[in-house]
């Protein structure tokens, strides 16, 4: 059965997110006590306690995120140690993906996380970038919305293509909310302002993404042993200099979300399981293509209710 991982990025997180699975697998909290002896920064406690403010500072959101999603895939693998056929992981989800296709490992992604953070909070001060989320207005019409709302103010691009009619804006706060009010009148079912300062993915990450490149260059990379498909082009990569510049790209360019799932799809992909904390990739994956089968993994629920699935499409396979 070929099937693909996908990882969720920063906004998935939330206070208690991996209390049920740790309270079953003392691997879960040891994953975060690796990552919070590494960055000298209590990650479980952040996750488990909050508070909100500080989960949700880009610096300490990333690597949290990053230790959910590598804690997640932990105990899956235990239950289901099959190779996937593909990874792939929304906005720093791709990140996660890169160190389960062991590109590079998880104590070199731990500073490479916070520090990626970091740059994004330094390049557009707090209260001055803004995202949000817009339903149901066609890709086409919103960029042309966009377009119309950048002024003296400031800019504001189409930056997450989630899932047909499902399209994250950033930039500037006052072009943010001038966008928002614009696609209201063109039809748009709602705009939902997210609880995120920094405007990822769009063009006023660049100054953030030079300093991440530079970053990047101290660090050792691998030929993937499973492939990854990255968000900035939809392409997949072996080599060091090219998994670089398409991580250096993402972080001012738009993630391409929707094509990402299409085109596993389109490579044999059948089966698409996600990993980490919430489940929203798994609804996006549901509006891109309702034929294949998703399953989400965050709880012992979920953890149950996909292995029994799995197992359930594995015996049809072989009938």
């Amino acid at each position: 059965m070929d099937f693909a991982y996908i990882f969720p990025g920063q906004g998935s997180q939330s206070i208690g997110m991996m209390k049920d699975l740790g309270s079953q697998y003392p691997e879960i909290k040891q994953i975060f006590e690796q990552g919070s002896d590494v960055l000298q920064l209590d990650l479980w406690k952040l996750a488990s306690l909050g508070p909100e403010d500080d989960l949700n500072r880009t610096e300490n959101t990333q690597p949290v995120m990053l230790c959910a999603g590598m804690a997640v895939h932990a105990i899956f693998h235990e239950h289901f140690s099959a190779t996937p056929r593909m990874l792939a992981g929304h906005s720093f989800g791709e990140y996660t993906a890169l160190v389960t296709a062991k590109v590079f490992d998880f104590e070199t992604a731990l500073p490479l996380a916070k520090f990626r953070g970091q740059v994004m909070q330094q390049a557009v001060p707090v209260g001055q970038g803004a995202m949000a989320a817009v339903l149901g207005l066609e890709a086409d019409v919103l960029k042309e919305i966009c377009e119309q709302a950048i002024s003296d103010a400031g800019i504001v691009e189409a930056v997450n293509f989630n899932a047909p009619g499902q399209i994250v804006i950033a930039g500037s706060q006052s072009a943010v909310a001038d966008a928002m009010s614009c696609a209201k009148q063109a039809g748009a079912k709602r705009c939902v302002l997210l609880p995120l300062s920094v405007p990822s993915h769009s063009t006023l990450m660049k100054p953030a993404a030079e300093q991440l490149r530079d970053y990047l260059q101290d660090i050792d990379m691998h030929a993937p042993q499973v492939e990854v498909v990255h968000n900035v082009d939809v392409c997949s990569y072996s080599g060091e200099a090219e998994i670089k510049d398409a991580l250096y790209r993402q972080l001012f360019s738009p993630v391409r979300w929707v094509e990402t799932i299409q085109h596993m799809i389109g490579s044999g992909v059948k089966v698409l399981v996600e990993l980490g904390p919430g489940r929203v990739l798994t609804g996006f994956s549901k509006r891109i293509d309702r034929n294949v089968p998703g399953y989400c993994v965050h709880d012992l629920k979920s953890l149950d209710q996909a292995l029994e699935q799995l197992e359930a499409l594995g015996s049809a396979g072989q009938a």
